[in-house]
């Protein structure tokens, strides 16, 4: 018996879109299958300031393809000497949707992040008068810190002072991997939100390390333990609006993963979508993928859900490609260990 179902057009809250070739290859991936991404700032130099981040948004309009129905939501990558008003004016002007946090070190081109946070606290507080949104990279940078406690330690430590000390500022944690990300924003009333990613729904540390280390797994924040996956997991189907999709699809080209120091990153863009329907169908969850994937985050971002939909049909394995052919050399698309049944028809 075939299975369809219609969804509002989704949104992907987390993207790499790259620039230069890469942008040119992978903006189709996600214009396919989505309505709007928000378009992570961490280029080389990033994108620090309005006009900087007017001049990227040019450079993605020019790269788009024809007729898409898509819109990037641009960032600025918050800096110590980031301006206030200038973060203030480029939201104002609909320029930008988020101001990004990266701790310093972080993860990828994290560089120029964040090292101490009363250093930033004036943008911060300008932020929460405006109404611009904060989205965290959440982990602390601390050599002494295992990397698999990075994220809970990021709560303590950042996360809840910033929240008690600026309390209408809006937050979303991104990419949470642990369950106690996913207890935290559960005891939040208002002004907390989580991107949860394709990928941590699917693997676990294993997937990376046993059998020989997996580079095409190897992300930042790392996957963690199964209970983890499953925190995760639990939080993506039960429809809590709290929880959307933001995908951290993060095209790296495969001699830049599979080296010595390989980069973090997951690719994940092209078949997202057939990934989630059968996560979700598999916890029968179906009826919750629209709230995960096209409804909570405009709703926490308040924006309107997209007018379009896309419909997804169950059949014979979809026949996506193991590598996607860019200018900079060939990019592997994430591997979800099973076979995709349903297929996209946007």
């Amino acid at each position: 018996m075939t299975q369809t179902l219609t969804i509002r057009r989704p949104d992907d809250w987390h993207l790499h879109l790259r620039d230069g070739a890469m942008l040119q290859a992978v903006l189709p991936e996600t214009t396919r299958h989505f309505g709007r991404a928000i378009v992570m700032p961490n280029l080389v130099p990033p994108v620090v300031t309005g006009a900087d981040a007017a001049a990227y948004r040019a450079r993605i309009d020019a790269a788009m393809p024809e007729g898409a129905p898509f819109e990037p939501l641009m960032m600025l990558y918050l800096t110590e000497e980031t301006d206030g008003a200038d973060v203030v004016a480029a939201h104002k002007a609909g320029i930008i949707t988020a101001v990004k946090l990266y701790p310093a070190g972080a993860t990828t081109n994290s560089a120029s992040g964040v090292r101490d946070m009363a250093k930033v606290r004036p943008v911060l507080e300008a932020m929460a008068e405006a109404g611009v949104p904060l989205c965290c990279h959440g982990e602390v940078t601390d050599a002494e810190i295992d990397i698999f406690d990075r994220e809970a330690v990021f709560i303590d430590r950042v996360l809840e002072p910033l929240r008690r000390d600026v309390p209408e500022l809006k937050v979303i944690m991104e990419h949470v991997t642990t369950r106690d990300a996913v207890d935290y924003v559960q005891t939040a009333d208002r002004n907390l939100a989580a991107t949860i990613t394709t990928h941590h729904l699917i693997i676990n540390r294993n997937h990376i390390l046993v059998g020989g280390i997996k580079p095409h797994y190897y992300c930042l924040p790392v996957a963690k333990r199964e209970e983890h996956r499953k925190a995760l997991m639990a939080a993506a189907t039960s429809g809590d609006a709290r929880f959307f999709l933001g995908t951290d699809s993060a095209p790296h080209t495969d001699p830049n993963k599979e080296q010595a120091c390989g980069c973090a990153g997951v690719f994940s863009a092209t078949n997202t979508m057939s990934c989630l329907a059968h996560v979700f169908e598999d916890a029968g969850a179906l009826d919750k993928l629209e709230a995960f994937t096209s409804l909570n985050g405009p709703a926490y971002y308040g924006l309107p859900v997209n007018e379009g939909t896309i419909t997804l049909t169950k059949g014979d394995p979809v026949a996506y490609p193991d590598k996607l052919m860019t200018g900079e050399g060939p990019v592997t698309l994430f591997d979800p260990g099973f076979p995709l049944l349903w297929h996209v028809e946007a």
